[in-house]
C-alpha cells in the first residue's frame, strides 16, 4: 500500500469583500461539484419539462440496458458477494479500519440502526407486501396462485433483498474505510483506486470516478425517495382520503425534503443518528404488532422455511438469467434490484464507512452482511407471509389486485384486515416519512463529502444544496414516468459504477496484500551491561516512571538518537524530518510515492492496577505512571522504551527501519 502525496492546496488570499464568492467555493472539489450538478440539473429539466418524451426515452433505455447488459449485472453481483465472503475469512480479516489502537465510534445498537435506516428502509415498506404478492400471482415461471407459488415468491423476495445486496455495499464501504481511516486518504470513492493509479486520483480520472459516484448516489436515492413519497400518498389517502396524484406527491416531496434538510444541517450525531434510532424503534413496533396480530405460528414457521429455501436455491437464482425463455420479469425485478443496489453503493457504502471507523474487516463484513439482512428477512417474512396467508385463505379482500394495480396501497390494504388498522397505518406512514428523511439526509451528506474532495465535515450550505437537489430529482422522475422512470434512472447510473467497483475490489486486494508484507519487528529485549541501565529498565517495568522522568528521557535520549539518524539519512536522497508535540516525538522518512516510514515515541499515562500491589495504601492505589511507547505507521507496537540508552534506542529505530525497507523491496 502506498502513501499518497498530499493534494496541492489552492493558495489563499486575505479575506476581503471581493473574494467572498471564492471563499464560498474553497471547500468544494470544483470539477466534481459543478459537472455533477450540471448533469443532474439537465436530467431534472428534461424530466420535468419534456415529461412525455422523457417517459418514452426512459422506457426504451431500460429495455436496451436489461437486454444487452443483464448478464453483466448478474455477474457483478455474484463476484462482489464471493469477494466479501473471501475477505471475511482471509488473512486480512483482523486488520482494523483505522490505526491498530482505534475503537469504534458508535455502539452496536446505533451502528445497526444507521445501517438499516440508510440501507433499505423505504424499499422494505414499499415492496414488503407488494413484491411477494406480485411473484405469487405472476411468477417468472410456473403457475401462480398456488401454495408452491407462495413459497417461491418468498424465496425470490429474499434473494432480491438478501446477502447479495449487502455485499455490494460492503465492497464500497470497506474500500473507503480502509484507505481513508488506515492510510489517511480522503474519504472519497477515488481513494480506493490509489493502489492502481497513484496520485492520478487527484486528476481527471479521480474526478470522473467521483462524478460517477455522485450520479449513482443521486439517482439511487431519488429512486428510493420517489417510491417513498408514492407510498406516503397512499397512506394519506387510506387515512384521510387525500387524492393520489403526482401533484400531491410533489407537494409531499417539498415538505419532507424540508424535514430532511433540517436533519442534515443538524449533522450525523444530532440529526441522522437520532432519526435512525427512531426508525428502528418504529420498525420494531410494527414487527411486533404483525407477529402478534397475524398468524404467529405460521409466520415463525414460514420464516424458517423461507431462509432455508433462499439458502438452498441461492446459487441457482444467482446465475439464472432465463436465457432460454427471455421475459420482461428480469428487467422489472432482479436486474432492477441489482442496478439499484449498485447505484446506491456509493451512498450507503460511504455512509457505513463513515460510521465504522475502528472495526476490523471481519467485524465490518459480518455485521453489515448478516445483521441488516437478518432483520430484512424477518421483516419480509412477517409482512409478506401475512399477506400471502390472507390471499391463500381466499378472503376476497383484493390484496393481489392492490399489489398489481397500485403497489403502494398493498401495505395499507393488508393492515386494514388487522386490529387497530388506522393506528398502525398511521405508524407505517410516519415510518415511511422518517425513512425518507434518513435516506435524503444521509445521501446529502455523502454527496457533500464526495464533492468536497473527502472532507468529512463540509459546510452546511452544501448539505442544504444537495438535499434540495435530491428532492428536485425525485420530483422530476415522477413527472417523467413514475416508477418506470425511477427504475431506469437506477439501472442507467449503475452501469458505469459497476466497472468502478471491479477496480475498487482489485485496488483493495492489492492494498491489503501490500500491508501484510509489512511485519513490524517484535519488542526488543535490550541488553544492559550497566547496573544503572538495568535499574532504569526495572523502574519502567514496575511503573515507577512519572511524567517528569519520561520527559527527561525524551530530551536526553530520544531526540539525540533521532537527530543522529536523521543527519545520516539526510545525506541520501530520502527526506527525513522530526516532529514533536507535548505528547510525542517522531522521525518521519518520506519516500515520495512510496509508503513513508514513521518511528514515534508517544507519552502515555496509566493507572497502577490495585490488584497489582494490594499492599499499597488506598491513596497510593490511585497513583499513575508513564510510558514511552513506540508507534509506527501501522499503529502502536505496545512496548515501552523508557530506560533505553542512546545506542539501544538507535538500534531499535534502525531495526524497525530495516523491516520497513524489506517491506518496500518485497512489494516492488
Amino acid at each position: 500500500m502506498t502513501q499518497p502525496s498530499p493534494e496541492p492546496q489552492a493558495q489563499t488570499q486575505p479575506v476581503t469583500e471581493v473574494d467572498t464568492d471564492a471563499k464560498l467555493f474553497d471547500s468544494i472539489c470544483k470539477p466534481v461539484f459543478f459537472i455533477s450538478a450540471a448533469l443532474i440539473l439537465l436530467v431534472c429539466i428534461y424530466g420535468a419539462g419534456f415529461s412525455e418524451h422523457a417517459a418514452v426515452t426512459f422506457n426504451a433505455l431500460q429495455n436496451w440496458l436489461t437486454t444487452n447488459f443483464g448478464w453483466f449485472y448478474m455477474a457483478s453481483i455474484a463476484f462482489f458477494f464471493g469477494f466479501v465472503v473471501y475477505l471475511a475469512f482471509s488473512r486480512f480479516a483482523n486488520i482494523k479500519l483505522g490505526p491498530d489502537d482505534s475503537e469504534p465510534d458508535y455502539t452496536y445498537l446505533s451502528w445497526f440502526a444507521m445501517l438499516f435506516s440508510a440501507g433499505m428502509g423505504i424499499g422494505l415498506l414499499f415492496f414488503g407486501v407488494s413484491e411477494p404478492l406480485t411473484h405469487f400471482a405472476q411468477p417468472p415461471s410456473g403457475i401462480g396462485g398456488t401454495a408452491q407459488a407462495a413459497g417461491n415468491a418468498m424465496e425470490i423476495t429474499f434473494f432480491h433483498w438478501g446477502l447479495q445486496a449487502w455485499s455490494v455495499y460492503i465492497v464500497v464501504g470497506l474500500s473507503l474505510a480502509y484507505f481513508s481511516f488506515r492510510h489517511g486518504l480522503p474519504l472519497s470513492v477515488r481513494s480506493a483506486l490509489y493502489p492502481l493509479i497513484g496520485d492520478r486520483i487527484y486528476g481527471p480520472i479521480g474526478h470522473a470516478v467521483d462524478i460517477f459516484a455522485v450520479l449513482g448516489t443521486m439517482f439511487g436515492v431519488a429512486t428510493s425517495l420517489g417510491l417513498g413519497v408514492m407510498q406516503v400518498n397512499a397512506g394519506l389517502n387510506f387515512l384521510f382520503g387525500i387524492e393520489v396524484s403526482t401533484s400531491v406527491q410533489i407537494v409531499l416531496i417539498v415538505f419532507i425534503t424540508g424535514m430532511a434538510t433540517i436533519s442534515v444541517v443538524a449533522g450525523l450525531d444530532a440529526g441522522i443518528r437520532r432519526v435512525s434510532e427512531l426508525n428502528l424503534m418504529l420498525a420494531i413496533i410494527m414487527l411486533i404488532f404483525i407477529l402478534v396480530a397475524g398468524p404467529t405460528a405460521t409466520l415463525l414457521g414460514a420464516l424458517m422455511q423461507n431462509v432455508g429455501g433462499y439458502l438452498s436455491g441461492m446459487v441457482d437464482m444467482t446465475f439464472n438469467l432465463y436465457a432460454y425463455q427471455p421475459i420482461e420479469w428480469m428487467g422489472d425485478w432482479t436486474l432492477f434490484y441489482w442496478a439499484w443496489w449498485i447505484s446506491w453503493s456509493p451512498f450507503v457504502g460511504m455512509f457505513i464507512a463513515r460510521i465504522s471507523r475502528g472495526r476490523t474487516i471481519r467485524e465490518f463484513i459480518v455485521g453489515v452482511l448478516l445483521v441488516p439482512a437478518g432483520f430484512t428477512f424477518l421483516w419480509l417474512s412477517l409482512f409478506g407471509n401475512t399477506a400471502l396467508t390472507m390471499e391463500l385463505a381466499d378472503s376476497g379482500i383484493g390484496l393481489v389486485n392492490a399489489a398489481l394495480v397500485d403497489s403502494p396501497t398493498a401495505l395499507f390494504v393488508m393492515l386494514d384486515q388487522l386490529p387497530w388498522s388506522n393506528l398502525m397505518s398511521l405508524v407505517a406512514t410516519l415510518l415511511i416519512i422518517t425513512f425518507f428523511v434518513t435516506s435524503s439526509d444521509s445521501g446529502s451528506l455523502v454527496i457533500d463529502i464526495i464533492t468536497s474532495g473527502g472532507n468529512e465535515d463540509p459546510p452546511v450550505w452544501q448539505r442544504i444544496f444537495w438535499a434540495i437537489i435530491e428532492g428536485a430529482v425525485a420530483a422530476a422522475l415522477l413527472l417523467a414516468g413514475g416508477l418506470s422512470a425511477l427504475q431506469t434512472a437506477a439501472i442507467t447510473s449503475a452501469l458505469p459504477f459497476a466497472v468502478v467497483m471491479f477496480l475498487m475490489c482489485f485496488g483493495l486486494y492489492k492494498g491489503l496484500s501490500s500491508e501484510t508484507l509489512r511485519r513490524p519487528m517484535p519488542a526488543p529485549v535490550p541488553q544492559s551491561p550497566s547496573a544503572k541501565l538495568w535499574q532504569q529498565r526495572l523502574r519502567a517495568l514496575i511503573g515507577d516512571h512519572d511524567k517528569k522522568d519520561v520527559r527527561a528521557f525524551i530530551e536526553s535520549t530520544v531526540r539525540p538518537a533521532m537527530e543522529a539518524v536523521s543527519l545520516q539519512v539526510d545525506k541520501t536522497q530520502l527526506l527525513p524530518r522530526i516532529e514533536e508535540t507535548n505528547a510525542m516525538i517522531k522521525l518521519v522518512v518520506d519516500y515520495g510515492a512510496e509508503t513513508s516510514f514513521k518511528y514515534e515515541i508517544r507519552l502515555r499515562e496509566y493507572g497502577i492496577p490495585s490488584v497489582a500491589f494490594p499492599e499499597l495504601p488506598k491513596r497510593d492505589k490511585e497513583k499513575t505512571y508513564w510510558r514511552a511507547e513506540v508507534h509506527l505507521m501501522e499503529g502502536p507496537q505496545h512496548y515501552d522504551v523508557a530506560g533505553y540508552n542512546i545506542e539501544q534506542l538507535t538500534g531499535d529505530l534502525l531495526g524497525q527501519f530495516e523491516m520497513h525497507m524489506q517491506f518496500l523491496h518485497a512489494k516492488a
